[in-house]
């Protein structure tokens, strides 16, 4: 019986931690897991600004790797897997742990995220485009102009629809993770395949995006017409 209501309270507690936003990425169940099961474990000190620090960390981490790696060696790109690690942990952890221990401050908290995700996408990509050679270069470039349209894309479409979404579809930032980390490793093995795999995470950016903009476009046209009827 205490073990059913116990079961009960966590679930519902479940539900606030992640009430504020809606996700669709692939990754959602097993990474809401796990972001329950690591906030039991944060000791009391941490606030979630801390948290949102801890995650700016990771992404300096990341911009480290790709330094090193161009001047020394590009097995120092695999530290920057350890950066996504720590980024993904103070960046997921910050906006649930304030709603988990129920002090939340909604909108101060939406305008952290969302400079400090601005921020640690700059960082990453000046981290590339220092270890890119030449006209690869660009590339990293489009990848930081391509996820802020989509940073901008979410914002519209919270203001349109009142939804908060940070996922397109199946891909959301913990999926970008994964996939970059991937082709960080996939680097240290074969030196230039990296320029590949940019070209395809460009290039899916830009269709996701694209797919975006007219699902937003449609929403506000639905909208408009909602408000003249």
């Amino acid at each position: 019986m205490e073990a059913h209501i116990k079961k009960n309270e966590d679930h519902s507690k479940g539900k606030r931690v992640f009430a504020d936003r809606e996700r669709t990425n692939i990754l959602r169940k097993g990474e809401q897991s796990l972001i329950l099961f690591l906030l039991k474990k944060v000791p009391n000190w941490i606030s979630p600004n801390i948290m949102t620090g801890i995650g700016m960390f990771g992404s300096l981490l990341v911009f480290t790797a790709f330094i090193l790696a161009h001047f020394y060696n590009r097995n120092y790109l695999l530290i920057g897997i350890l950066g996504f690690g720590i980024n993904w942990l103070g960046d997921s952890l910050d906006g649930r742990l304030a709603y988990y221990r129920e002090i939340p401050r909604k909108w101060y908290g939406f305008a952290l995220d969302i400079i400090m995700d601005w921020l640690s996408i700059i960082l990453i990509g000046f981290g590339y485009y220092f270890y890119a050679e030449g006209l690869t270069q660009i590339f990293a470039f489009l990848f930081v102009v391509l996820y802020g349209w989509s940073m901008i894309i979410s914002q519209l479409r919270y203001k349109i629809t009142g939804h908060y979404q940070i996922d397109s579809g199946h891909l959301g930032p913990t999926e970008l993770r994964v996939i970059i980390s991937l082709i960080l490793i996939s680097e240290t093995l074969f030196e230039g395949s990296i320029t590949y795999f940019a070209v395809a995470v460009v290039a899916l950016l830009l269709t996701i995006n694209i797919k975006d903009t007219f699902k937003l476009l449609k929403a506000g046209d639905a909208k408009d017409r909602e408000e003249k009827a």
